[in-house]
């Protein structure tokens, strides 16, 4: 596993990406982003029913349809036009609604409205010189507005997370099927019927046994991390793209020449004329050959907008047309004399049936790499952003930001994937699912596309509107096709999605009453400056790490813990972590530093931002960087001229304490030794079970110390106290005070808000992360408990 991802590293190889590098990712996006793609060919003309096929002209309509679906969808609507909406290198649904917080101020998540009116310099500074436009007024100003388009930010994402479990199950049973068919045209010319019941059982039950294996070592592989499976199944993807289209031209030649002429869409106004209700509903297997094309958007923060867009357009969009094309003039000569005539394994010739059949399975393992890795960025979207109970992530790359693996959904989403595979056996129910998540995932990504058009990249109405009304008409057939067949298995999609967004807006819901209840708690600072002394408060040596979700007042469960044990720290910070809705932020704008109270005091405040896609929490010399970034503002506070107004007195953005800093320089100590531990280089084993182990040969983390520069003379005599009073509250030592809520309901609420609180309390207590995702020392952590009435 590579080492953990620096926001500045992740920057720079945006702007300095070259061809060379664009080669390379683009290699590695054949083995991740559209293996789906490639797997598609197995189960979409072998899921339309048989008896559909009424002439050879059937064929040639729903090549039509397919030539048509793919090109409009995939390669205009996403390649050309989704892919330039991208935030910062990120992708997906969340990417999109992120755009919209940042630039419309449509969020209703708390980190939205915290540090709204201390950063309202950076927002008047962004729109100077722009005249607001009335939809984006209009929006911004109904409440109702931003719920919509929460709710349809979370749907979607639900979408992306039940096409992850279904995939899986619909890619490798479709190629375990084709190794069923392959033994039934087997002869047995002399056996007795006991052989032959068994070869029958074999034929049978081979299927769902080998798809559940390979599924298995799918997720297994998923800890190397995209970078290492990117170049294992790049390969693969590659061969098995060359092999499909090779097989394609030859069909084309042999079969029917004139096949490309169904390119015409007259042959879909004839298919649309005589249309009848099962027709209709075969249309949700044509849906199938655009599978991946929402992922290819999701997992554009694992590569670049260039690899993607360059291996689709040369390679990956031509081979496909070519296998659907040879598939189709197969089936025009075949239709009505070749059992099983529709499966993209009838027309390989039989010259080439075995190395078909090793190449299928391969390749449909690969074919679920692309939404496994679009559920990891989009969980990992929703979670920063406070729409997903706390799971660990893990940066599998140090040179792209978006490549992250997420063990625990790992294995939910392999247990889910065999349920799939066992409880449905039949590619067919689950192709119907499957569709359904495909053309939903689409309508969402269309809907907030039009409203980025519209308010991000403030085109006209009338463009945005063409946009969703050309494309949301495309949608909208396919959506009326997937329906007719909701009871034949697509309702399993509504019953994952359903238990998705009710985890995700039980926990939005419980997080935004909790926030809720710490503002109307919370006390003035005058309470603990002014007050607390004459009420025999004592100051007691060391630092106090006071962790809370608000960034002005005192946290009500401090408050509660100072009138039950009436003293507190020589050196009190107060450290808030708030994400806000882009996918980093710089270093040198990460720590927000200033004072509660007077200076003598020595009580101060620290917000921490970060983008869904930072991993500030999980770093080892956290404490270290707070400590510098203190230092650094308490020397820079009376010589700077841009410190931002705030409720409580100004705030100070400040660099990189721990490199750039003047105030304080950091040494380690030889003698001493800190609490937590650090890995030798920087290394991090992983275990099979997705489990992240440390290397014995580690080596613990020496203590760092602070120290004030030789030409710390030169400073006033005030703050070079006050540096000095930092320094020995350092070496008294920390505690670390955590917050710890206890939610109940008012007797008097209504079933659904008990029943949201019910679940945010469940799912917060069986969450393997902790509030605050840091190697804190036993004997340093303070945790106060406290009711939270809502």
């Amino acid at each position: 596993m590579d080492p953990p991802f620096s926001p500045s590293t992740y920057s720079d190889g945006l702007k300095k990406e070259t061809w060379r590098h664009s080669l390379i990712l683009s290699f590695q996006t054949l083995g991740v982003v559209y293996g789906r793609f490639s797997t598609a060919p197995l189960y979409v003309f072998g899921t339309i029913q048989t008896t559909n096929f009424k002439s050879n002209e059937t064929a040639y309509e729903y090549f039509s349809f397919l030539f048509w679906t793919l090109t409009i969808v995939s390669l205009l609507k996403y390649t050309f036009i989704v892919l330039r909406a991208d935030d910062n290198g990120e992708g997906g649904i969340f990417a999109l609604y992120s755009l919209l917080c940042r630039h419309c101020k449509v969020g209703l998540l708390p980190n939205d409205r915290s540090t709204e009116e201390i950063m309202q310099h950076e927002e008047v500074s962004t729109l100077r010189g722009k005249v607001e436009s009335r939809a984006r007024k209009a929006i911004r100003n109904r409440r109702s507005s931003h719920y919509f388009m929460l709710f349809i930010a979370l749907f979607g994402a639900c979408m992306i997370i039940g096409d992850g479990v279904i995939t899986p199950s619909i890619s490798v049973l479709s190629a375990s099927s084709g190794v069923q068919r392959s033994l039934s045209n087997i002869k047995y010319t002399s056996s007795t019927d006991a052989e032959q019941t068994i070869s029958d059982d074999l034929r049978k039950y081979v299927p769902v046994p080998s798809a559940c294996v390979i599924t298995v070592g799918l997720f297994i592989l998923q800890y190397y991390g995209t970078h290492k499976i990117g170049f294992m199944f790049a390969p693969i993807v590659t061969i098995w793209l060359l092999f499909i289209s090779g097989v394609g031209m030859y069909n084309v030649f042999h079969w029917d020449p004139k096949i490309f002429s169904a390119i015409s869409p007259v042959y879909m106004y004839r298919f649309v004329r005589k249309i009848n209700k099962a027709s209709w509903k075969s249309l949700n297997s044509i849906l199938l050959c655009v599978a991946g094309s929402e992922t290819m958007f999701t997992d554009l923060g694992h590569f670049s907008k260039r690899s993607i867009k360059l291996t689709f357009v040369c390679l990956v969009y031509p081979a496909l047309v070519l296998c659907y094309a040879g598939q189709a003039a197969f089936i025009s000569k075949h239709w009505n004399g070749t059992e099983n005539f529709n499966h993209l394994s009838e027309s390989v010739p039989k010259h080439l049936r075995h190395v078909f059949i090793l190449l299928s399975l391969l390749a449909s393992a690969v074919g679920s790499q692309a939404t496994i890795t679009a559920t990891f960025s989009i969980i990992n979207q929703c979670l920063t952003l406070g729409c997903f109970p706390r799971v660990k992530v893990i940066h599998t790359s140090d040179k792209r930001l978006g490549q992250v693996y997420i063990p625990d959904v790992n294995w939910l989403l392999m247990a889910l994937s065999l349920s799939v595979t066992i409880g449905f056996h039949d590619v067919t129910r689950i192709a119907n699912a499957a569709g359904m998540a495909i053309v939903f995932g689409m309508i969402v990504t269309t809907c907030m596309m039009s409203l980025v058009i519209a308010l991000y990249w403030e085109k006209s109405l009338f463009v945005s509107g063409c946009f969703l009304m050309f494309f949301g008409f495309v949608e909208a057939v396919y959506v009326s096709a997937c329906m007719l067949s909701f009871h034949k298995g697509a309702w399993y999609l509504f019953v994952i999605s359903a238990v998705s967004f009710t985890i995700m807006l039980a926990w939005h819901y419980g997080t935004m009453k909790k926030y809720e209840f710490d503002l109307q708690n919370r006390v003035s600072t005058e309470w603990l400056t002014d007050y607390s002394p004459g009420l025999g408060v004592s100051r007691v040596r060391g630092i106090g790490l006071i962790y809370t979700d608000i960034v002005t007042g005192i946290p009500a469960f401090f408050s509660h813990f100072i009138t039950n044990l009436p003293a507190f720290h020589q050196v009190l910070i107060f450290v808030s972590f708030k994400p806000h809705p882009v996918p980093c932020v710089p270093p040198g704008e990460r720590y927000l530093v200033g004072r509660v109270g007077n200076k003598d005091y020595r009580i101060y405040r620290c917000i921490v931002r970060y983008g869904y896609c930072d991993q500030v929490r999980d770093t080892d010399n956290f404490e270290e960087q707070i400590i510098g970034s203190i230092g650094e503002f308490i020397s820079l506070e009376e010589s700077d001229c841009e410190s931002l107004a705030s409720p409580e007195g100004r705030m100070m953005i400040v660099g990189k304490p721990l490199v750039d800093s003047n105030a304080l320089i950091p040494i380690h100590d030889t003698n001493s030794v800190a609490g937590s531990t650090n890995i030798a280089n920087n290394e991090t084993l992983a275990s099979p079970s997705g489990d992240f182990i440390e290397r014995k040969t580690a080596v613990r983390r020496k203590k760092v110390r602070f120290l004030i520069p030789e030409g710390g003379a030169r400073m006033r005599l005030s703050i070079r106290e006050e540096l000095q009073e930092l320094i020995d509250a350092r070496e008294s030592g920390t505690a670390y005070f955590l917050g710890q809520s206890h939610l109940t309901v008012r007797d008097d609420s209504n079933f659904l808000k008990k029943f949201l609180i019910m679940a945010f309390v469940f799912l917060d207590r069986n969450c393997r992360e902790p509030p605050v995702a840091l190697n804190i020392p036993h004997a340093a952590l303070v945790e106060v408990g406290m009711v939270y009435i809502i």
